[in-house]
């Protein structure tokens, strides 16, 4: 039988470089297990923090160490181009030839440039089936103004939100403090301030008061052009999975809880810092909202293949918010995708081979 050829593209240029990595290992792996080895051949490419792609003995050394090249070990690949061929690296615009071979992509780059619907741009171009949401879903995941919008027009319930420009927060003198006022008024304190196009809590502020605020927002917009400011709301944070196309379902719904003041980067990446708790410990039929929501989000936005969708679960009201659709969510084997997917019956290597079909089928003409 011949192998069907997967390209896993990894690293990228975003702030979740790491993550991205830690994934593509997890499914390097599952796509290595028993059940899935005599189906596929990973043809593995890594993209460096500068945005030169690498092939052949690169990225596998990264897969290997779970470690990022150093800039002697860049040099390294460079000077080998003429001695191995397969250790290839190219400027920044271009492609090493193994990408001809590829059969499906597994792209598992986070954050910009990777799951914004740049990179899916790019794959459409190249008329090959790949893994996860197209331009579209893509993008209106990333930009959570866009995707808030897409929220509220699906009459989806979530948290008060005040969209902003960088141009408003570096104004002049006048316009930034009445800028201040109105936040204060519309959303008051505690209040989120976050990048609209970062992952991985990258950027993001808890304020209390308008010195915060003022700092807060000062940072964001040094990092994005559009900013967002969220209502605070005591609640508990839920999640749930998605996997499909056109008919998808949705998994069991899982909870974070933590100690710090709230889930930041620290948190996320920093083991022992959060606990996943699946199933999340709700009524049923709070559980069967989310689920239902969670579908509502992923047709929101056009996602497609695989989405993990996050609320809010206001227990003393018994309100579900929705917070944010991840078109490509994290990948690891500790992830909540894979985690909230396992306890719903589909093993990793199943859910990654899942996921390869389903870019087959969402590919397919007919």
């Amino acid at each position: 039988m011949t192998k069907l050829r997967v390209g896993l593209l990894f690293g990228g240029r975003s702030g979740e470089h790491e993550v991205s990595i830690k994934s593509a290992r997890a499914i390097a792996k599952a796509l290595s297990a028993e059940q899935n080895a005599n189906k596929y051949e990973i043809l593995p490419f890594y993209i460096q923090k500068d945005g030169r792609w690498l092939a052949g003995e690169a990225p596998q050394k990264v897969l290997g160490t779970g470690s990022p090249l150093v800039e002697s070990e860049q040099s390294t690949s460079v000077g080998n181009l003429t001695s191995n061929p397969q250790a290839q690296t190219l400027s920044k615009w271009q492609s090493p030839s193994q990408v001809a071979e590829v059969d499906v992509w597994f792209p598992i780059l986070h954050g910009p440039n990777g799951e914004d619907g740049t990179i899916q741009g790019l794959l459409t171009l190249m008329q090959v089936p790949f893994v996860g949401s197209g331009v579209l879903g893509s993008a209106l995941g990333m930009d959570k103004i866009a995707m808030k919008m897409a929220f509220e027009q699906a009459g989806l319930a979530q948290v008060k939100y005040k969209a902003i420009t960088r141009a408003q927060v570096w104004s002049n003198p006048c316009v930034f403090p009445k800028l201040c006022d109105e936040i204060e008024a519309t959303l008051g304190y505690p209040a989120f301030v976050k990048p609209a196009n970062l992952g991985s809590s990258v950027g993001i502020a808890k304020v209390r008061s308008r010195q915060e605020l003022e700092a807060a927002l000062d940072n964001a917009a040094s990092y994005d052009r559009r900013l967002v400011v969220e209502a605070g709301v005591v609640a508990r944070e839920v999640e749930c999975a998605v996997l499909g196309n056109d008919q998808p379902q949705a998994s069991v719904v899982g909870e974070i809880t933590y100690n710090s003041d709230f889930y930041d980067y620290e948190t996320k990446y920093t083991e022992g810092m959060a606990d996943l708790l699946i199933p999340a410990s709700i009524p049923e039929a709070i559980a069967r909202q989310i689920q239902d929501m969670a579908l509502q989000a992923f047709a929101a936005v056009d996602a497609a293949g695989l989405a993990r969708v996050d609320f809010f679960y206001v227990e003393a009201t018994k309100e579900v918010l929705i917070n944010e659709i991840n078109t490509l969510p994290g990948f690891t084997a500790t992830s909540m995708y894979p985690q909230l997917w396992a306890y719903s019956g589909v093993s990793f290597p199943e859910l990654v081979d899942r996921l390869i079909q389903l870019a087959l089928e969402r590919h397919s003409p007919s």
